[in-house]
Order: structure tokens, then sequence, then C-alpha cells
């Protein structure tokens, strides 16, 4: 990653001492620098999202409080802390924190443990997950060859059974797309080397990718909204994410309807939103639709071929960028998903960030 050049809070801001911005810019850690007055001066790209900061303030009490002893004491000091990934995220971080004394500054090093815990989580749920949910398309499979083998003298049956099987082996393969992206979500942090996302080349390429399918069931898609917005993090993942919501809102619809993208900016959190006009959801099943496996409607979703993970894997990925997702829904109305995430706006703090991109950021606000 390119860096920034670095930029004193104000005018009475310290200097950092010689060669220390470059040292940090190459840090693959999370890293915060504090003043003496508990501002902070400089930070990485990962301590935004990650829930470390908020604007120019360290927003984990308990290393508040250590850095102060570290200031005073002149000591290193260590501290394993849970954190909310980012200031609207749900999952907690497991973060190994060590503070050190940088001449007049405090200077925090963050690595995130997680991962490990991740690891385990993914091997755990994908042998679960396999056992569980691919014996259903693989019996069924064995099922119908066993049917085409005793129909040999019968074409029209033959015929009936091989569309059967061409089903069930294209549910098969998207389940396995599926669980990839799933395990991939979760041993994947897109924050450990987050860039700065363009919303409208997300919704852009999502729109892309499933307009066929749209086309196909003359369903209208519109994008209404804010421009320019930005979020830090993995813009495939942010893809994959959206894409998941539109094709569960094409599913869900009846044809000839309006599925609506909705791009807002509210308390420094872009809401990305869609909203269809489909069947909706029984309130029963509002707590329960972002469970793996979970379908309202199972007909429905073998029908559609559904697998059940689109929605787990949006979960996933609003989690992965300190976010969260959240539905709401009138059975016979429609339902409206909308995914809420950190907003980037330039911060000039935030060192080791594509800088052609910062500098773009920064124009645009000067203006």
């Amino acid at each position: 990653m390119s860096e920034t050049s670095p930029t004193s809070f104000d005018a009475g801001t310290p200097t950092l001492p010689p060669g220390a911005e470059a040292v940090l810019s190459a840090l693959r850690s999370a890293w915060v620098v504090l003043d003496s007055r508990d501002r902070v001066v400089r930070s990485s790209p990962s301590a935004l999202p990650y829930g470390l900061i908020r604007g120019d303030r360290l927003r984990v009490d308990n290393l508040l409080r250590l850095a102060r002893q570290v200031r005073r004491d002149r000591e290193v000091r260590d501290l394993e802390v849970e954190v909310p990934r980012g200031h609207r995220g749900t999952e907690l971080l497991v973060l190994d924190v060590r503070l050190a004394p940088l001449d007049d500054h405090v200077l925090l090093l963050a690595e995130d443990q997680t991962a490990v815990r991740r690891l385990d989580a993914v091997r755990r749920d994908f042998v679960a997950n396999v056992s569980h949910e691919l014996k259903t398309p693989v019996g069924a499979l064995a099922l119908l060859s066993e049917a085409v083998s005793g129909s040999a003298d019968d074409p029209q049956a033959v015929r009936r059974f091989a569309v059967r099987m061409q089903h069930e082996s294209h549910r098969l393969t998207m389940m396995v797309q599926d669980l990839i992206s799933l395990s991939r979500l979760q041993s994947n942090d897109p924050l450990r080397e987050a860039r700065i996302i363009n919303v409208d080349d997300v919704v852009a390429e999502a729109i892309d990718a499933i307009h066929l399918e749209a086309e196909a069931r003359e369903i209208r898609l519109e994008v209404r909204g804010q421009h320019g917005l930005s979020v830090l993090g993995d813009e495939y993942q942010l893809v994959t994410g959206v894409r998941n919501l539109l094709a569960n809102a094409i599913n869900y619809s009846p044809d000839h309807t309006r599925i609506t993208v909705g791009v807002h900016l509210s308390d420094d959190v872009v809401e990305l939103s869609v909203a269809d006009q489909g069947i909706g959801i029984p309130e029963r099943d509002l707590e329960r639709i972002f469970e793996r496996f979970y379908r309202v409607d199972p007909a429905r979703s073998r029908a559609t071929g559904g697998t059940g993970l689109g929605l787990s894997i949006v979960k996933h990925v609003a989690a992965n960028h300190g976010g969260e997702v959240g539905v709401w829904s009138s059975e016979g109305t429609g339902s409206t998903f909308t995914l809420r995430l950190p907003a980037h706006r330039g911060d000039w703090r935030v060192l080791g960030v594509n800088s052609s991109q910062e500098d773009a950021t920064t124009d645009e606000e000067d203006r």
C-alpha cells in the first residue's frame, strides 16, 4: 500500500520523532499515536474500522487509562481487549494491545487475534454444513440415476428424470459455491489491508451481475440516493453482499415489479438498502432469516435453486466491515434489507491508504 503525506492535527501539535512516521507507515499492525492531551494524531487504516478510534479520540476506555499510565510511568504495557468491530459493529474483535512511550506521545499497537478463532470456527462449521446440507441433493441425484436406469425403454421418463438431475446438480453446484464463499468470509479479514471503496462502484457491479435475472422476470432495478460515498474494506466482499441482497429480492418478488437500491449517509454511517415489492416475510421468521440454511419457504427455495446461505453471507460481509444488516418487512407488501457500514471521510490521520484516492477525497472536501 502506498503512503500518504502525514499532517499535524493543528499548529500546536508536536511533531513525531525523526523517522517515526516512515516506520509506522510500514507496520502491518493496527496502530494509534496519542499526544499529551490524549488526542489521536496519527493512525493506521485499520484503527478506525477496528473500533479503536472515532474522530480524534480513543474509543476504548480501559486502553485510554492504560495509555495515561504509560505516559506517566514511561513503561511498556500489554493488554488483551475485546472491542466491537466499528462503532456500528456487533461482532467482537480480540486484540492483543501493546502501549509504549514515544517521546511526548504514546504509541498503541494492536494485533488482531480473531483470525485464529475464525479458522477454528470455519473448520467446524464447514464439516457440519457439508454433512447436513449436501446429503439432500446428493441423495436425490442417486435416486434419479437409478430411476433413469430403470426407465431405459421409456424416452419420456428418461427426459423428465434428466431435467430433474440437471436441476439438482445446479443446486448442488450453487450450494458448494456458497459454502466456499461463506468459509472465505469467515477466514478473511478485509480490514487488515483495507482500501477506500466507492459505494457507487459496488452497487453498479452488483446490479451488472444480476440484471439478466431481473430482465427475465421484467423486474425493474432502480438506484436512488446519494452518490460519491465511500467505505473502507474489500470490494469483492461488498459486491458479493449487495448481489446476494438483490438475488434474494428477485427470488421473492413477483414479475413486473420494482426493486430499489438506496444509498444514504446518516451519522457517519453509509446505509445501503434493497427494497422490493415481494411477498414479504412473516414476523415470526424475521429473527432467523440470517441463520445459515434457514428458509422462510423451503418449497420456493427449492424451485428457485436457493441454498439458504445468501443472507448469512450478507451478515458476515457486514460484520467483517464493522457494520450490520437489518430488515423491515410486511407480508404482501415487500421487504427492505439495509446494510449499514462505517463511512470513510478521507480522514488525513489515516496513513497507508491509496494516496491518489485519499488526495482526491481531500480535494473534493476542500471544494
